[in-house]
C-alpha cells in the first residue's frame, strides 16, 4: 500500500536552529498515525510544513505520489488536507454555521450570488447540521448560536466537524483533547474514530499517552528534528514511548 502523504528529508532552520532535520514522515490510506516527541522534538514544525503553514528550506512533500508545495494553509486545504488547529481558529461571534464555512461561504445562485454577493444561508445551515448530526453532535439544538455559547467540547466538535466535512484527503489534529475535561475528551477520541470509519486517514499530534495509546494505529515519535522511529502500539508501552522519545532508550531498528 503507498501512502496518501509523505515528507522525505524535511530541513526547516530557523537562524542556528535546526527545527526539521532530513525528517521523514508518511501517512497511510485510513489509518490513525500519532505524531509524538518531547518539546522542541520538531513535531510543530514538521506538521506546520505538512499543512503549508511553514515553507521547508529542503526536502520534498507528496500527496498520493504527486509533489506538492504548499506555500500557505489555504494551498494545502485546497489540495484537501485539513488541520483542526491547537486554538481553534473559530470566531467565537459568529454562528455554527458560519464557523463551519469560514473562508468558503456558499453564495446565492444567479445574480444574487454573483453580483450582490448574498450568501447562502439556508444551504450552509443545512450542510452545517447535517454534518454535525453524522457525527453525533446534533446536541447542539441551534445552528445559529454563536461558537462562544458552546461548551470547549462542543467547540472542539464543531472543529472536527469542520475538518472532516471538507478534508477530503487527510485530516490532521493537533491536541484536540488538551484542554478538555474526561467526559469531553471521550468524546472528541470518539469523534475522531467516526472520523477514520468515513476512511479519512489522520494525523494526531499530542501529549496525551493513553490518548494515543487508545486510538492510533501507529505512532511516529521524533526526536532532535527527524523520525526516530514508528512504532505499533500493540507492541511497546506507554513507558516505551516516552523513553523513546526523551532519549532514556533506544530502539532496536531505528527507522531513519
Amino acid at each position: 500500500m503507498e501512502p496518501i502523504l509523505t515528507g522525505r528529508g524535511l530541513v526547516k532552520r530557523y537562524g542556528r536552529v535546526t527545527a526539521l532535520d532530513h525528517a521523514d514522515f508518511d501517512l497511510y490510506p485510513g489509518e490513525i498515525l500519532a505524531v509524538i516527541g518531547d518539546n522542541g522534538a520538531g513535531k510543530s514544525t514538521l506538521i506546520k510544513a505538512l499543512c503549508g503553514a511553514v515553507v521547508p528550506d529542503e526536502g520534498e512533500i507528496r500527496l498520493e505520489g504527486q509533489p506538492v508545495h504548499f506555500t500557505n494553509p489555504m494551498q494545502a486545504r485546497d489540495a484537501g488536507i485539513e488541520t483542526v488547529y491547537q486554538t481553534l481558529a473559530m470566531s467565537p461571534a459568529l454562528s455554527i454555521a458560519d464557523n463551519m464555512f469560514m473562508g468558503r461561504e456558499l453564495r446565492k445562485p444567479g445574480l444574487m450570488g454573483k453580483v450582490f454577493r448574498q450568501l447562502d444561508r439556508p444551504r450552509m445551515e443545512a450542510f452545517a447540521r447535517q454534518k454535525l448530526s453524522e457525527l453525533g453532535l446534533m446536541t447542539i439544538q441551534n445552528i445559529n448560536q454563536a461558537v462562544e455559547t458552546l461548551s470547549g467540547g462542543q467547540r472542539q466538535g464543531v472543529a472536527v466537524a469542520r475538518a472532516a466535512a471538507f478534508g477530503s484527503k487527510v485530516v490532521i489534529m493537533d491536541e484536540p483533547t488538551a484542554a478538555l475535561g474526561v467526559k469531553e475528551s471521550r468524546r472528541v477520541l470518539e469523534l475522531i474514530l467516526d472520523v477514520k470509519k468515513r476512511g479519512l486517514p489522520i494525523i494526531l499530534i499530542s501529549h496525551n499517552m493513553p490518548h494515543v495509546f487508545e486510538v492510533a494505529d501507529r505512532i511516529h515519535i521524533h526526536r532532535l528534528g527527524k523520525r526516530l522511529c514508528v512504532i505499533d502500539p500493540k507492541e511497546y508501552t506507554m513507558s516505551d514511548a516516552v523513553a523513546f522519545m526523551t532519549g532514556a532508550k533506544t530502539p532496536e531498528h531505528v527507522m531513519a
